[in-house]
């Protein structure tokens, strides 16, 4: 219980900016993995989230080595992060639109070389670069920048989702109707995709480029058990987004733990469990009706 107050406390204190910071980002990221997590699990597309958001590990090998070379001075490994995602985001989309049977093979392909591309440029970088802090991201040190950017994000996508909600869910759930009733939803899923691919650069600053995958489904998952539409999975997704992370940090906090997995833990945890009670749920409704 004292170690619950002291995150309190933390939060309230002054010379702990980074608790506080550590708190917005996961309210801000909650509205990327409600809102986007909701689409990925719907269309099905977590693969093709999984490839681009380990893809993006190549653009940050590059941009730090050309950054630390002087080739390309000032070069952020966040813009090298963001090229990178979006080029794989469009050749994955174009590969599933194009040649689907070949679909599984480029998303595995791109995964692959785009960290392989990341690990042979980091070793080449004059000095030591570890790949583990970016696969596996720390809260507790993002940045005032981070949080506008996330905030920036979370405005776009929630004007996206409300200009287009009805051709967003019209191609998520029946894409072969909405190609009838005339939406271009070669272009929204393209879109769908891109906006994907820039958050997973954002939010791999939250939760690490490797369990950011975790985070777009688990939360959007737990709230499909209950919403009986794809808005109200999206607004549920962000309601269970905020309490993992919420709970994660002040976990990670009092059990002294890595926040970030411990928010993907609780996730897991949550998910399981509602789905192992609507199973239960489920089989005793069978069995009643069938004794009746």
């Amino acid at each position: 219980m004292d170690n619950l107050f002291g995150f309190f406390s933390a939060l309230g204190n002054p010379d702990f900016p980074f608790v506080r910071n550590a708190l917005l980002a996961g309210l801000l990221s909650s509205i990327l993995f409600g809102v986007i997590g909701s689409v990925v699990t719907v269309k099905r597309i977590a693969g093709l989230a999984g490839a681009i958001s380990h893809a993006v590990l190549g653009g940050i090998g590059i941009a730090l080595y050309l950054s630390a070379t002087g080739k390309v001075p000032g070069i952020t490994p966040m813009a090298g992060a963001i090229v990178f995602a979006i080029l794989a985001a469009a050749i994955i989309g174009v590969v599933s639109l194009k040649a689907k049977q070949r679909e599984d093979t480029v998303i595995q392909a791109i995964w692959a070389i785009g960290m392989s591309i990341g690990v042979l440029f980091m070793a080449k970088t004059p000095g030591y670069t570890d790949p583990s802090s970016y696969l596996f991201g720390n809260i507790l040190l993002i940045s005032t920048k981070d949080l506008v950017l996330l905030f920036s994000l979370d405005v776009i996508v929630i004007l996206l989702a409300w200009r287009f909600y009805p051709q967003i869910e019209a191609t998520s759930f029946d894409e072969e109707f909405a190609q009838v009733r005339g939406i271009p939803t070669q272009w929204v899923f393209l879109l769908m995709l891109t906006i994907t691919a820039v958050a997973v650069v954002l939010l791999q600053t939250f939760v690490g480029i490797v369990m950011v995958i975790a985070m777009l489904t688990l939360p959007a998952g737990t709230a499909g058990y209950w919403a009986k539409n794809l808005a109200a999975m999206m607004g549920l997704g962000t309601l269970f987004s905020a309490l993992f992370s919420f709970g994660g940090l002040a976990a990670g906090w009092m059990l002294d733990v890595p926040v970030g997995a411990m928010v993907v833990v609780i996730a897991g945890g949550v998910f399981l469990g509602t789905a192992a009670t609507k199973m239960l749920l489920t089989y005793r409704r069978r069995r009643a009706l069938h004794h009746d």
